[in-house]
């Protein structure tokens, strides 16, 4: 049991089911870190004790904000809202892998084959843990993320990859979405000439020639991204856990914020990088 103002409640470790709840979400409230051109999310108390002996609040917010999953209709018209997807898709097992990187770094399919050997399994949902969730603040995180390029999500097609959570800002590089030359981008003009120099001599336009390549890939083939993992991921990198990650029944909803929980058994624990259970 754990007391939280005077309350308890069953711990991380619930002794009733035997399993163990690791949160894999970033906190969601006032002045959370934030996409260059979003608005501040708006809490107001409606309600509150010395006025009406209840607590309520109304909420401002996109849904695109601290850890979410987006629905395939957020980028692709005519694919399904977030309240069509089947409800399997927001439940199941999974791995949470290491695969470190620097600023602006390229994700590829040969990263995703190395980190993920043999453990990855069909219908698979998969964690890619960067290490970026340990700066996700209004600051370097959105701008300098490393990210995926076409390659790696095409693997993730082919390996029949159910959903990809990650502790990156987007399911595409930084540079492939508004924040480089994309769309109503840049929304960050100055990232240009940094660019240039840290590729040496590289034009942004033509490294990253498509609008959100990956976001198409994947959502064109039922493949779901979750954006800005974090919370105790490192708790379970390098295991095979069981992840729930419900949104909003939201009638033609374009993304929803989450909480994502990876559930660990400790009678049916499994290291994916020695291939065996613990």
């Amino acid at each position: 049991m754990v007391k939280i103002r005077g309350i308890e409640f069953e711990g991380n470790f619930d002794n009733s089911m035997g399993l163990k709840f690791h949160n894999l979400s970033h906190r969601f409230g006032f002045q959370h870190p934030n996409w260059p051109y979003f608005q501040d999310v708006q809490i107001e108390r409606i309600h509150y004790m010395a006025k009406s002996g209840v607590l309520s609040q109304r909420i401002t917010t996109t849904m695109h904000a601290t850890t979410h999953i987006d629905a395939p209709a957020h980028v692709v018209p005519g694919t399904p809202f977030i309240d069509e997807v089947p409800l399997p898709h927001f439940f199941g097992s999974g791995i949470v892998v290491s695969l470190p990187k620097k600023k602006w770094e390229f994700i590829t399919a040969d990263d995703l084959e190395k980190a993920c050997g043999k453990a990855i399994r069909p219908h698979d949902v998969l964690i890619i843990n960067t290490g970026w969730h340990k700066v996700y603040e209004d600051g370097d995180y959105f701008a300098y993320c490393p990210g995926f390029v076409p390659s790696a999500g095409q693997w993730m097609v082919d390996h029949q990859i159910k959903v990809v959570g990650h502790d990156t800002q987007a399911n595409d590089h930084p540079l492939a979405t508004a924040i480089g030359p994309q769309r109503n981008g840049p929304l960050l003009p100055h990232l240009e000439k940094e660019y240039e120099e840290w590729s040496g001599g590289h034009d942004w336009k033509l490294d990253f020639p498509d609008w959100e390549p990956v976001h198409q890939i994947l959502f064109k083939n039922g493949v779901l991204g979750i954006e800005n993992v974090g919370g105790d991921i490192d708790a379970v990198t390098g295991k095979r856990v069981t992840f729930a990650f419900f949104p909003w029944n939201w009638d033609r909803g374009d993304g929803c914020v989450i909480r994502l929980v990876a559930i660990e058994d400790p009678n049916q624990g499994y290291r994916i990088e020695k291939g065996e259970k613990f």
